[in-house]
């Protein structure tokens, strides 16, 4: 399934995954015959959603660092 669930960027998802785990708790049978699918398929439509949330703040921090760069850059040629 999902690696390492239970992380710090996770947290928006904990009680999804406790749902599911308690599904899963409930023995194979239970899962085998699909009770767990509806569970399984929040966690991942959370974990999505929380991965992009991460992915946004990593694009705007990174444009923040370049447009940094560019403008030492900008600073070192026009003092060269």
């Amino acid at each position: 399934m999902h690696p390492l669930l239970f992380t710090k960027d996770n947290t928006g998802c904990e009680e999804v995954m406790a749902a599911l785990e308690e599904c899963h708790a409930k023995g194979f049978m239970w899962k085998a015959a699909g009770m767990c699918n509806d569970a399984k398929q929040q966690l991942a439509a959370c974990l999505r959603a929380e991965r992009s949330k991460s992915q946004n703040s990593n694009r705007n921090g990174v444009e923040d660092k370049r447009s940094k760069i560019r403008q030492k850059w900008k600073e070192i040629d026009e003092n060269s």
